[in-house]
């Protein structure tokens, strides 16, 4: 049997449908290209001038790839971006799971680098996608030039409590009665009240036609990137219920050898148009020192 993340072909169709659309909303150019790697095919949107430099943008989990990369379209002026549809997330790609606790994602990674010609280059990810970054960097360290996490997975995570109060009962009770006031609160909570409407229906989608990934990448240790040396910017948001600021500065500080910036703002996990503005002109100094 072929596997798949989706609970129908019907919602299969729709959340394609929402990744289309997204493609549609873009005002640049961009090419699709499937590369065959050992985990399954893989689906990425290749876009930025041909002769700037290379910089892989994973996406977050659980969502499609064109929401996230849209967070950070100021980069396609100067760099080349690679953004992978990640296998076992809702896109175009191999529907099977990656384990996020060995080296499979960062064997998956230098994959897609070595099909595009890249020994070492930039990475950025926001939340699931930092966590695949986190896994290159404890086993394929070296081909990591520096690194941007954005509201990070794989560090620290938030407390349960408020994460099953404010996430898991409203998910579970729009999943059983499709009520547009729950999906409106599980919206509220995950962005401090700031999500777009159109990433809203998207979600309230995911979670209603899309078998989630529950399994996020493990927790990074110190003893794992013992090796890692690379320049690295962390951003986070004082309002994330999954990774909370300071509970991901503290454990940064501890286990990252170089943590070159350590930003915050007043966000969710969702960051509005306001911060994204701001985080990508953080970005954008930070790769022009380190790049």
């Amino acid at each position: 049997m072929v596997k798949t993340i989706y609970k129908s072909e019907e919602g299969r169709l729709q959340i394609v449908g929402h990744y289309e659309n997204y493609l549609k909303s873009f005002q640049f150019e961009f090419e699709r290209i499937r590369v065959n790697t050992s985990f399954g095919e893989t689906h990425l949107l290749v876009a930025g001038p041909l002769e700037g430099k290379p910089l892989f943008i994973f996406q977050g989990g659980n969502c499609i790839n064109p929401m996230t990369l849209s967070w950070f379209k100021p980069l396609l002026v100067q760099y080349r971006i690679y953004a992978p549809d990640t296998i076992g997330h809702p896109g175009y790609s191999a529907q099977n799971r990656i384990s996020g606790k060995d080296d499979s994602f960062a064997r998956w990674t230098t994959e897609l680098m070595d099909y595009f010609r890249i020994d070492r280059c930039a990475f950025l990810g926001p939340s699931f996608g930092a966590g695949i970054i986190l896994r290159l960097a404890a086993f394929i360290p070296n081909r990591i030039e520096c690194a941007i996490l954005v509201s990070p997975a794989g560090l620290k995570l938030g407390s349960k409590v408020k994460m099953i109060n404010d996430i898991l009962i409203p998910m579970l009770r729009y999943k059983n009665t499709l009520s547009e006031k729950h999906l409106e609160k599980l919206a509220n909570n995950m962005s401090a009240t700031s999500m777009k409407e159109i990433d809203k229906i998207i979600i309230g989608d995911i979670f209603r036609y899309v078998k989630l990934e529950q399994e996020m990448p493990k927790l990074t240790t110190k003893k794992e990137l013992r090796h890692y040396q690379s320049p690295t910017l962390i951003i986070t948001g004082e309002q994330d219920i999954f990774f909370p600021e300071r509970a991901v500065q503290k454990k940064a500080e501890e286990v990252i050898p170089n943590l070159t910036v350590f930003q915050s703002f007043n966000m969710g996990h969702f960051p509005s148009e306001e911060h994204l503005t701001r985080i990508n002109t953080f970005i954008s100094s930070f790769l022009n020192d380190y790049y």
